[in-house]
């Protein structure tokens, strides 16, 4: 099991949709983070894109001379940027970071904010150009020299004159749930992402990326993006649950709910559907709470409950398939300590990187008086 954390590049702080206790996105807070999620033991981080964002690829580079384990998870946009030059972004970054980059493949889900990148293309045809961008980038990054021509591409001998260090080139994830999607997670993807739905909806979901990649003669990997609220009891992670959108007016979830409604993102539709625009009925599968996305795009879902129920849950979703947890928590930099301390020992998850703190001379965990 692969634990993955996030970088909140949009922002950060205890309560949604407040400026109560909230903190700038500075480079001195991100580096707080990036280095807690190195040394507490995750894999890596997930770094988010959108105009409401600080730009992924500068934030990735800034951090990669702070940290020396974790790997970036971070976006390429398909129709706001060449297959070409993100190439050689990525050759860059995953050499400079020695290969510690992930690329995220993000066609994008409101149609307001893409006209804003000049992307006026409808939800299907993106997917189309996401097929051809994806040829063209896996050709060069895999250090052939692509003749291309399509619909939306047109590259006569392009190419990349320093390879990357991850052969043959940096793991490719999606987030998707329509079928334009999974088309062409099955022609490209290594890691296919889902947020956070109940169990049966989520393994309804990889049985046909499954069933679509096999005529591809391809194999897929799977992922699940999901918020955490884990405490030491479930009374108390309940409470965090509560107290996270305790600052939220009904005025605030229905002018957040208003923009999701003109998304064309299916995802984003069914994450939508789970929370109803409202606060009743949140808890929508055992311990799966739909609060975030009251007012959060994207993910928006959360585990809540005790490490042994969180992780017991976690488990579940390993049963249908998912081996990539890409989690998070308000505040990041709190909630990683929370997540790596309480969940961790509670799971099977690949740390081989990890730094042993046994080799460390300094006071560990709480004295007593001597």
């Amino acid at each position: 099991m692969k634990i993955l954390w996030f970088i909140p590049t949009h922002g950060d702080g205890r309560y949604l949709g407040s400026t109560k206790g909230g903190r700038p996105v500075t480079f001195s807070y991100l580096k707080q983070i990036a280095q807690a999620v190195d040394h507490l033991g995750y894999y890596g981080a997930l770094l988010p894109t959108g105009v409401s964002c600080e730009d992924s690829w500068v934030t990735a580079s800034s951090l990669i001379s702070v940290t020396e384990r974790m790997k970036f998870l971070v976006a390429v946009r398909p129709g706001l940027i060449s297959p070409s030059v993100a190439a050689r972004m990525a050759a860059t970054l995953d050499r400079l970071s020695n290969g510690r980059l992930l690329i995220n493949v993000v066609t994008g889900g409101d149609p307001v904010e893409l006209a804003g990148d000049g992307l006026h293309l409808p939800h299907d045809q993106r997917y189309k150009l996401t097929d051809e961008f994806l040829h063209v980038w896996r050709e060069i990054m895999s250090g052939k020299i692509s003749d291309f021509k399509g619909e939306h591409f047109q590259f006569v001998g392009s190419e990349i004159a320093f390879p990357p260090i991850q052969k043959p080139y940096p793991p490719l994830y999606i987030g998707g749930s329509s079928d334009a999607a999974i088309n062409v997670t099955a022609q490209h993807i290594d890691v296919f992402l889902t947020w956070g739905e109940p169990p049966a909806q989520v393994a309804e979901k990889i049985e046909k990326v499954k069933q679509v990649a096999k005529k591809t003669g391809r194999t897929v990997r799977f992922g699940i993006r999901l918020h955490v609220i884990v405490r030491e009891t479930e009374e108390e992670a309940w409470l965090a649950a509560d107290r996270l959108i305790s600052e939220l007016t009904e005025g605030d979830i229905e002018a957040a709910q208003k923009v999701f409604s003109r998304f064309d993102s299916v995802g984003q539709k069914r994450m939508t559907a789970l929370n109803k625009g409202n606060r009743n009925g949140l808890e929508i599968s055992p311990n799966l709470w739909a609060g975030v996305g009251l007012v959060r795009g994207g993910a928006g879902t959360a585990l809540v409950g005790s490490a042994d129920v969180v992780a017991k849950r976690m488990r579940e979703y390993e049963k249908l398939g998912i081996d990539t947890f890409i989690l998070s928590g308000y505040p990041h930099l709190e909630e990683a300590y929370q997540v790596a301390e309480l969940l961790f020992p509670k799971l099977d998850i690949k740390q081989e990187n990890q730094q042993n703190d046994k080799q460390w001379l300094s006071p560990f965990g709480g004295i007593a008086a001597r």
